[in-house]
C-alpha cells in the first residue's frame, strides 16, 4: 500500500523535520536535531524518508519483484574485531584505533563528490517512464541530500566531521592536522581522487556498456560501491558503539558513542534509497547513445556484480592489510611489543600474510 505521494520537489527532498534542539558534538553544531519529545531526528528526512517507502511499494505494485538487498551479514566484520581494538586500549596502544577512525572521517568526506554525477532528468536514459521513482529523483535532491549527509551543509557538521569530533572526545584530541595527514597518506588515502574529468577519464577505462551514456554507467557503478561500502558500515557502527561506550577504554562517558549512533540512523535512508533506485532501473530497459536497448538486468546485474566482487576482495584485502601494518608499526617499536602482537593476531580470524 502506497502510503505517501510519489513526486517530490527538490526543497521537500531536503527538507528538516521539525527539529527543536540541534545536535552538538564536540563544540560543533552537526546537522540533525532532536524532536519535542527528546528523539533524534536525522537530517533532510521530513518527507524523504517517507517518500522512499512509497517509491518502494509503487514498484511492488507496478512490477511484482522486491528490492534488491545486499543483507548485512553477508560482509565480512571491521578490522581489527571488537576484542583485538579492546586489546590493544586496554594495554594503551589508541594509534591504531585513532587511525581507523580518522581514515573513516576522511572517507565519509569524499561521499560528497557522488552529487556531481546524477543529471536532473534521467528519463532519456530509459525506456519505460520512471515518473514516480526515486529514479527519477536523483537529481532532484536524493543524491544531494546523500553529499550533504557525509559532508555537512550550511555550516552544519556532516558524518565527516562527527566522527573526527568522535575520535577527539574518545581520545582527547589525539593528534594534530598535520599528524592527521601523515597518517592518511601512510594509508594509502589522498585527497578523494581528483576532480569529476579526471574520475572520467580513469574510468573509461573501466566501463562495462560503451554504448551506454558515460555520466549513466559512472552514476550506477558509483551507486553500487557506494551501496556497499553504507552496508559495510553497518558492522563499523556496531564496532564503534560498543567499544567507545566502555568508560573503562575511552574518554566522554559514552558520548562518542551516542554520536555513532545518530550517524547510523542518518545513514539508513542512504541504504534504502540506492537499494531502491537500483531494483527500479533493473527491472526497466536501459537506452544506448545508438539508440540500442539494454535489459536493466543486463547493466544493473554486471555493474552490480563487479561492485560487489571488489568490496569482498581487492578493496577488502587493501583495507585490512593496510591496517595490519599500522598495528605492526606500532607494536614494533613497543617493548614486549611483538607478545602482544601474537595476541593480537589470536584474538581475530585473519591475520595478513609474513613478508616475502
Amino acid at each position: 500500500m502506497i502510503t505517501a505521494p510519489l513526486e517530490y520537489g527538490w526543497d521537500e527532498i531536503l527538507a528538516d523535520p521539525p527539529m527543536v534542539e540541534p545536535l552538538r558534538a564536540g563544540g560543533l553544531e552537526c546537522h540533525g536535531g532532536f524532536l519535542e519529545d527528546g528523539t533524534y531526528a536525522s537530517p533532510r528526512t521530513l518527507f524523504r524518508v517517507p517518500a522512499i517507502a512509497a517509491w518502494q511499494d509503487h514498484h511492488r505494485d507496478q512490477f511484482g519483484t522486491d528490492i534488491l538487498d545486499a543483507p548485512v551479514d553477508s560482509f565480512p566484520g571491521p578490522y581489527p574485531n571488537l576484542p583485538q581494538a579492546r586489546l590493544l586500549l586496554s594495554e594503551s596502544v589508541r594509534e591504531p584505533i585513532v587511525a581507523t577512525l580518522t581514515r573513516i572521517g576522511t572517507v565519509e568526506g569524499f561521499g560528497a563528490m557522488i552529487r556531481h554525477l546524477a543529471p536532473d532528468d534521467m528519463q532519456g536514459f530509459f525506456d519505460e517512464d520512471i515518473r514516480g521513482t526515486a529514479t527519477a529523483h536523483l537529481g532532484r535532491g536524493l543524491v544531494e541530500a546523500h553529499a550533504r549527509d557525509e559532508a555537512g551543509w550550511d555550516g552544519k557538521a556532516g558524518h565527516d566531521k562527527m566522527w573526527f569530533a568522535v575520535r577527539d572526545i574518545a581520545f582527547d584530541h589525539p593528534i594534530t592536522a598535520d599528524q592527521s595527514q601523515v597518517l592518511l597518506q601512510r594509508m594509502g588515502i589522498g585527497t578523494g581522487g581528483g576532480g569529476r574529468d579526471e574520475r572520467a577519464a580513469r574510468f573509461q577505462t573501466q566501463r562495462s556498456f560503451a554504448d551506454l551514456d558515460l555520466g549513466v554507467e559512472m552514476l550506477v557503478t558509483t551507486m553500487c560501491r557506494v551501496l556497499f561500502i553504507e552496508i559495510k558500515a553497518f558492522h563499523i557502527f556496531a564496532w564503534a558503539e560498543a567499544l567507545l561506550s566502555d568508560d573503562d577504554l575511552v574518554a566522554g562517558e559514552g558520548e562518542a558513542a551516542r554520536i555513532v549512533s545518530y550517524i547510523r540512523a542518518d545513514e539508513t535512508p542512504h541504504v534504502d534509497y540506492l537499494r531502491t533506485a537500483l531494483t527500479e532501473m533493473r527491472d526497466r530497459t536501459f537506452v544506448g547513445q545508438s539508440g540500442r536497448h539494454y535489459p536493466g538486468t543486463e547493466v544493473v546485474g554486471t555493474l552490480w556484480d563487479k561492485g560487489l566482487r571488489e568490496s569482498m576482495g581487492i578493496v577488502e584485502q587493501q583495507n585490512r592489510t593496510t591496517m595490519a601494518a599500522e598495528v605492526q608499526r606500532v607494536l614494533t617499536s613497543r617493548r614486549g611489543g611483538a607478545d602482544l602482537l601474537e595476541q593480537f593476531h589470536a584474538l581475530g580470524d585473519w591475520r595478513p600474510e609474513p613478508a616475502a
